[in-house]
C-alpha cells in the first residue's frame, strides 16, 4: 500500500520555522539602542509638532487639560526600526505593514479620517503582510488562514489604538508586552523575531519617560496603530498551530482585547455609537471607582505582564495551549462582564 501523501506546506513560511538562536549581545544591544533612540527622538519631534501645530487640544471626551503635541509615535517607530537588522524576511514584512498602519495613523492625527478610509488602507496592508508569511496556520487552507490573520491584525491594531486613553497606559503595556513576547520568541527558538518585541519594548520605555502623567507628548494614532499591528504580527510569528496561535495571540493582546470588549459591549447595551471616542474604557472605569492614574497604569501593565508570562510558560511547555486558550478566553469574558458593573454613563447630579 502506498504511503499517504504528506500535508502541503508553504515553503516561504515554514522554511523560517526551525530554531534560530541569536547572540544574546545582539538582543541586549537592540533593546538598549531602541530605548535610547525612543527617549532621545521625542524632544525634537515634540518641538516639530508644536511648530507645525500637530497638537491635541482638550475638550469633549478628552481628559487632558492642556494642549499636548503628538508625534511621539515616530519616536517609537524609529526605536523599533533597530530590529530591522534581523535576517528574516518575515520581520521585514511585519515592519513594513506596521509602517503603513503608522502612516494611516499619522494622517488621522493631522486630519481625522473616518473608519472606512482607514479600513480601506489597513485591510489590504494586512492581507499583503499575511500573504508574505506573517500568518497563523489554523485551518491549513491558505486563503482562509490569510483572511483570518488579516482580520485579526486589523482588529488588534485598532484595539491597541483604543487602549491609548490615559497618560502612560499604552507605553507601559507595550513595555511589558514586548519584554514577555520577546522572551517567548527566544524560548521558541525564534531569535530574529525576538528582536522586534524587545526593540518595541525598549522604544516604548524610552517614550514613556516623556509620556508619564502628566504627559508632555502623546504617541497619537501613528504610534498606537503601529504598536498594535507589530505586537499582533509578532505573536503570529512566535506561536504556530491550531491552538498555539490563537492562545498566544490572545495572551499577547489580552489587556487591549478586554478593553475593546468592555467598550463595545457597553456601547451596544446602552445604544451608543460603537466607534466614537469616549470615557468608557477600563482605565476610565477604574478612575471612576477612585483609583489614581499611576495605580491604574501599573495595573494595566501588570495585566499585560501576567498574560505575557503565561504565553512564555506555554512556549516552554509548562502550560497546555488548550488550557491557555480556554483560560485566557474565560478570563477575558469575565473581565468584560465585570467592568460593565461600573457605570460611566450616568451623569452625577449635584445640589
Amino acid at each position: 500500500m502506498a504511503a499517504p501523501p504528506e500535508p502541503r506546506r508553504d515553503p516561504a513560511r515554514h522554511d523560517q520555522r526551525g530554531p534560530r538562536p541569536v547572540n544574546p549581545a545582539i538582543v541586549l544591544g537592540t533593546a538598549v539602542s531602541a530605548t535610547v533612540v525612543g527617549a532621545l527622538a521625542v524632544e525634537p519631534l515634540r518641538r516639530l509638532a508644536l511648530r507645525v501645530g500637530l497638537v491635541d487640544h482638550p475638550g469633549g471626551h478628552k481628559a487632558h487639560r492642556a494642549p499636548t503635541p503628538y508625534l511621539g509615535g515616530p519616536a517609537i517607530i524609529l526605536g523599533t526600526a533597530v530590529a530591522g537588522v534581523a535576517d528574516d524576511p518575515r520581520v521585514h514584512a511585519l515592519l513594513f505593514g506596521g509602517l503603513v498602519f503608522a502612516l494611516v495613523g499619522l494622517v488621522d492625527d493631522a486630519r481625522p479620517l473616518g473608519r472606512l478610509p482607514r479600513l480601506a488602507v489597513e485591510t489590504p496592508t494586512a492581507l499583503l503582510v499575511a500573504v508574505n508569511s506573517v500568518r497563523a496556520d489554523l485551518t491549513g487552507v491558505s486563503w482562509l488562514d490569510v483572511t483570518l490573520t488579516a482580520t485579526w491584525l486589523v482588529f488588534a491594531a485598532n484595539a491597541f489604538n483604543l487602549l491609548d486613553n490615559m497618560d502612560g497606559a499604552l507605553g507601559a503595556v507595550t513595555t511589558a508586552t514586548g519584554l514577555t513576547l520577546g522572551a517567548a520568541a527566544l524560548a521558541a527558538g525564534s531569535g530574529p523575531v525576538a528582536l522586534v518585541p524587545f526593540a518595541l519594548a525598549g522604544s516604548a520605555a524610552g517614550f514613556l519617560v516623556h509620556n508619564w502623567t502628566p504627559a508632555r507628548i502623546f504617541m497619537g494614532d501613528c504610534g498606537s496603530l503601529f504598536i498594535g499591528f507589530t505586537v499582533a504580527g509578532c505573536a503570529l510569528l512566535v506561536f504556530d498551530g491550531p491552538f498555539h496561535a490563537p492562545a498566544g495571540a490572545l495572551l499577547a493582546t489580552f489587556t487591549a482585547t478586554v478593553d475593546t470588549g468592555v467598550v463595545l459591549l457597553a456601547r451596544a447595551l446602552h445604544h451608543r455609537p460603537l466607534t466614537c471616542g469616549g470615557t468608557d474604557h477600563v482605565a476610565h472605569r477604574l478612575r471612576r471607582v477612585g483609583l489614581p492614574a499611576p495605580v491604574i497604569v501599573y495595573g494595566l501593565a501588570a495585566s499585560a505582564a501576567v498574560s505575557g508570562a503565561l504565553a512564555v510558560a506555554m512556549t516552554l511547555g509548562l502550560l497546555s495551549p488548550l488550557v491557555a486558550l480556554s483560560g485566557a478566553g474565560t478570563a477575558a469574558v469575565a473581565g468584560v462582564l465585570a467592568f460593565q458593573q461600573v457605570d460611566v454613563y450616568r451623569v452625577a447630579v449635584t445640589a
